[in-house]
């Protein structure tokens, strides 16, 4: 379509302005132009024909603009008369002249048919560049296939895990005394303290005696029966439910005279007759639902009538159909030489062994880790057990120095072996008046005044024995890492604990009145530096901040628990 042909079609449509127009161009003609007016005419038409040429040569213009050339032509021939009227009829018809260049559509790709692909992907070169891809994409397969394998042949093999029991997880807690500790002085106020036990992480509670024994009494004994001084079996068997839905196992201490003092046994004469009534109680308890059995004295029942003793290590310890999980059998003697509990933890055969190796006020840190060497040395660490205090001797804090408290508690989650602690011992509970003081709660009225700083005091113990706790079950070389004596003295003590490629841990200890340097590293291939994870005195070493092993500076009184990583 040319330029022309636009302008024409473009005026074919009649505007408003334009029938008006019309309508005035039918009312009566003027005369008749004169005969001369042909010729202007055709001049005029072939002027308008230049003009039109300019005009394409010219940029696109709208309105009467575009066709000033020609109507000035017209004007010329018809007069000013003439030339007014077309470009009025112009302006109001609102003609516009486009130049419209002819020009080819632009091609688009619209990429190959089915049957041209099949053509090409049938040809020789195609066919050969596909398999040489096919044999790089499996030669780059086999490849990563072997260097995973190969990554895993070279890598060092993780050790495998020691078997272990639910006492070997984390620490028992003794309560000796149900009056003592509870509000109400009965196993249900036993039960209602659950709650506050399980975030210690504990993973057994050693309860009792609760049996009827009349001191010095072999006669009046009666283990199947619960003292009506704590409560019923039926409050009995609540707590040990309540316990169990905490995931805390319970252990019923049956020592048979625990109130008299002619011995745990009575006496030589009577051991046979106790042993006998014993392995019956030891039947009713276990189908009543408790998880273990502790029992004092054990060297003398052990030794002096053995074939009873066997009984009892097989009630107790051998699994049923009835009983398919492994109950523990705690022995408690009061021998406190390395080499006498040794012995008695071999020949007696009990799972766990609480003794006064630790609670010998003649010993100092280098006999205590001399103590701790041997032992470890002779038995597996899932025989041992670590205790400060026990129902005869009372608490941690009323046999040590209170401001110990938390350097003991360090000690006995860090050892090799099952850290066994007293009701009382995560606060730092003391009385002088007695070995057994009342447990202090939060809610106890009484603390006020002079009592709230000593509570403060009690929340920090509590704080730091949950978090060793929390830690010792998470870390597998706190819970059955190795053992290695780093440094000691007559004062001070170090020594690691490492599993596999797990964490490293060191622990140090200083006992002395005056700052020590208790680590001094020789001929051990440790790391310069540890971090802090927990310290006794936590303005002198900080959580998270960093020390240095071939110095490190322990305050009087001070511990600290360190960590760096495995590094191959």
């Amino acid at each position: 379509m040319n330029t022309e042909e636009t302008n024409v079609e473009m005026k074919d449509v009649p505007s408003k302005d334009a029938e008006q127009e019309q309508e005035q161009e039918e009312a009566p003609a003027a005369p008749a132009p004169p005969a001369e007016d042909a010729d202007a005419t055709e001049a005029d038409v072939s002027e308008a024909d230049l003009d039109q040429e300019e005009q394409e040569r010219q940029p696109m213009t709208g309105g009467g603009g575009g066709g000033a050339g020609g109507e000035e032509g017209h004007r010329a021939a018809d007069g000013p008369s003439a030339s007014g009227e077309e470009a009025s009829a112009a302006e109001k018809n609102g003609s516009v002249k486009l130049k419209i260049p002819d020009e080819t559509e632009e091609a688009k790709f619209t990429g190959l048919t089915k049957e041209e692909l099949l053509r090409v992907a049938g040809t020789p070169g195609w066919v050969r560049t596909r398999w040489a891809l096919l044999v790089v994409f499996w030669l780059g397969w086999l490849g990563i296939l072997a260097g995973a394998v190969l990554i895993i042949l070279q890598a060092p093999r993780c050790k495998d895990l020691p078997a272990t029991n639910w006492w070997n997880e984390g620490p028992l807690y003794q309560i000796g005394s149900i009056q003592a500790f509870s509000d109400n002085k009965t196993l249900q106020g036993l039960q209602q303290k659950i709650g506050s036990l399980s975030p210690l992480k504990v993973k057994g509670l050693v309860v009792g005696p609760i049996h009827v024994a009349p001191p010095d009494d072999a006669v009046g004994l009666r283990f199947e029966e619960v003292s009506s001084d704590v409560g019923n079996l039926e409050q009995f068997k609540g707590f040990i439910q309540a316990a169990h839905r905490k995931g805390i196992s319970v252990v019923l201490d049956l020592t048979p005279n625990y109130q008299g003092s002619s011995g745990p046994w009575f006496s030589n004469s009577s051991v046979t007759t106790v042993a006998e009534k014993l392995k019956s109680g030891l039947v009713f308890w276990l189908n009543e639902g408790v998880d273990g059995v502790q029992l004092s004295g054990v060297e003398r029942v052990a030794s002096t009538v053995p074939s009873l003793w066997a009984d009892i290590r097989a009630i107790v310890q051998n699994r049923t159909d009835q009983h398919p999980s492994r109950k523990v059998l705690i022995g408690v003697t009061d021998r406190s030489s390395a080499e006498g509990v040794s012995g008695l933890l071999s020949s007696s055969g009990v799972d766990l062994l609480i003794s006064r190796v630790l609670l010998s006020p003649k010993k100092d840190a280098m006999e205590r880790a001399q103590s701790i060497q041997r032992l470890y040395s002779s038995h597996i660490q899932t025989q041992l057990a670590w205790s400060l205090g026990s129902r005869s001797e009372g608490h941690l804090a009323s046999l040590m120095d209170p401001a110990l408290v938390k350097l003991y508690q360090l000690l006995l989650m860090t050892l090799p072996g099952t850290p066994v602690f007293n009701y009382g011992d995560e606060i730092g509970l003391t009385d002088k008046d007695t070995k057994f003081p009342k447990m202090l709660w939060g809610s106890d009225k009484e603390l006020n005044g002079t009592l709230q700083e000593e509570w403060a005091e009690h929340q920090s113990c509590h704080s730091f024995f949950r978090g060793i706790s929390e830690l010792r079950g998470k870390e597998r070389s706190l819970l059955f890492g190795d053992f290695v004596l780093l440094s000691n003295s007559s004062s001070s003590m170090a020594y690691l604990r490492v599993w596999d490629q797990s964490p490293r841990y060191v622990a140090a200890f200083n006992w002395a009145t005056e700052e020590a340097a208790v680590l001094q590293l020789s001929d051990v291939a440790l790391p310069r530096h540890a971090t802090v994870v927990f310290s006794t005195n936590s303005s002198a070493l900080p959580a998270d901040s960093s020390v240095d092993l071939t110095d490190l500076q322990l305050g009087p009184g001070q511990a600290a628990l360190l960590r760096f990583p495995y590094t191959g």
